[in-house]
């Protein structure tokens, strides 16, 4: 099933979910720095990748929306994209909720945004196999006839099976 919202030839979500991915998750990482170094450093850095974070999955939802809504009813597509796309909502309510409790003290979070955060990134990483799961296993979002001698998206020409 062709992705309904493409930018050169290629669907806008994918390009876009790396953003909220690596920031949301290297955000984790220096919150874990934070936790064995003891310095407040890493805590900021991680407040601002947050917010960054939170945005960029803001930017990339409807996007994913648009495709999910192209999905015929009644299929394993529909039902797996429902919870991709829900849990997606959930893991930047998270991080969104993670970020305001930082707000007064970004370098000295307490325990409850922290574990907001690694909650965040353990659902992500779900979320994450179900996108795949929705490209790889059911081709959402994969060009008809997509194959490896297939012509360049930036041609007028159209991919053949």
């Amino acid at each position: 099933m062709e992705s309904r919202a493409k930018l050169f030839g290629h669907p806008i979500h994918p390009m876009l979910i790396v953003f909220p991915l690596g920031l949301l998750g290297m955000a984790v990482i220096f919150d874990v720095l934070t936790l064995a170094l003891g310095n407040g450093y890493w805590a900021e850095i991680a407040y601002w990748m947050i917010a960054a974070g939170v945005v960029t999955g803001l930017l990339a939802a409807p996007f994913g929306l648009i495709d999910w809504l192209a999905i015929p009813g009644g299929t394993r597509a529909k039902r797996i994209g429902l919870w991709h796309g829900a849990g997606n909502l959930l893991v930047v309510a998270l991080f969104a909720l993670s970020w305001w409790m930082r707000g007064d003290a970004p370098r000295t979070p307490d325990a409850a945004p922290l574990t907001l955060g690694f909650a965040g990134l353990a659902l992500a990483l779900v979320t994450g196999w179900l996108g795949g799961e929705l490209v790889d296993r059911l081709a959402v979002g994969v060009d008809e006839g997509a194959h490896l001698d297939a012509p360049s998206s930036l041609t007028t020409r159209r991919v053949r099976g």
